[in-house]
């Protein structure tokens, strides 16, 4: 009997023991205060840094464009810069069809990754307008930048970023300026592959009149347009040759693929893009496993 209360108690201890340690263990593997921390050892050295600026990229499309997003999910999904907080976001008008509402919504389920704004899907109707004027008023936090892009359009997030890194972060209209001989950014405009505004235009589009009484036409135009009525965009920056279109897709705006490159446009077709793709050795980081042979 002795030996029988005795086994009781070794196994009741046992049990409070596991007990405490899956307790513990569950702690310290959810908390990341628990993390040890060497008190000696400055901050710098045991917190990652933080990064110089944040970015908006926002990527007008449409909702019926289901297998460009998940595709370009891929592109920028393994793409990320250690100088910038960058977040992509595709932007579309208002769900006109139900299997719009069901499979948008599961993208947004998924991924959190799409803005559906105030308007019907047009070309020259708004929708830029739409877009930057919506934006301090939908978004919890504010960016240093904001810029619109196509969907045909591949960015290299670091290279953009490295662009952005020194630039002002006030008064800022950065992009491809047209025509594409022009090297003048303060007579022309910014190309609709990709252009970036600071915060403080986006806020003054948002409440302007300026821009909200002339949003109808060619919408990149009127950005330059918009700027230029207001006094606006001081600084500008044409980033030429690293922004181009595809080779021989667009006359004088292309020109053949280089190293340096923040962006490629017209990328249209799947062989573009392979051709894109294999050029910057995008799976470079591929990791050797014996799940696969690639």
């Amino acid at each position: 009997m002795l030996r029988i209360s005795l086994l009781h108690a070794i196994l009741s201890t046992l049990a409070v023991a596991l007990l405490i340690f899956f307790l513990t263990f569950s702690i310290h593997y959810n908390s990341p205060s628990s993390i040890p921390t060497n008190k000696n050892m400055p901050l710098q050295e045991t917190s990652n840094p933080q990064p110089h600026f944040g970015l908006l990229i926002g990527i007008l499309t449409r909702p019926d464009r289901y297998d460009i997003r998940h595709f370009l999910r891929l592109v920028y999904g393994t793409q990320s810069s250690p100088i910038a907080r960058i977040d992509v976001k595709f932007v579309l008008c208002q769900l006109t069809k139900p299997e719009q509402r069901v499979l948008v919504a599961l993208e947004i389920i998924r991924f959190d990754d799409v803005i559906i704004l105030n308007c019907s899907e047009n070309m020259n109707s708004g929708k830029t307008y739409a877009y930057f004027s919506s934006l301090p008023r939908i978004l919890s936090a504010r960016y240093d930048y904001v810029m619109k892009a196509d969907d045909d359009v591949f960015l290299r997030l670091n290279p953009l970023a490295l662009s952005l890194q020194t630039l002002p972060r006030k008064d800022l209209y950065y992009g491809f300026v047209i025509p594409c001989p022009s090297m003048k950014p303060f007579v022309h405009y910014m190309s609709g592959m990709g252009f970036v505004l600071s915060w403080d235009l986006v806020e003054w589009i948002s409440t302007s009149p300026i821009p909200a009484n002339n949003t109808f036409g060619p919408e990149d135009k009127l950005v330059g347009e918009w700027l230029n009525r207001g006094n606006k965009a001081k600084n500008r920056i044409s980033d030429k040759p690293a922004m181009y279109d595809y080779p021989g897709t667009n006359g004088r705006c292309s020109h053949d693929l280089i190293p340096n490159t923040v962006a490629v446009h017209r990328v249209k077709r799947w062989d573009q893009w392979l051709h894109v793709l294999s050029f910057f050795n995008v799976t470079k980081d591929i990791k050797p496993s014996k799940l696969y042979n690639v």
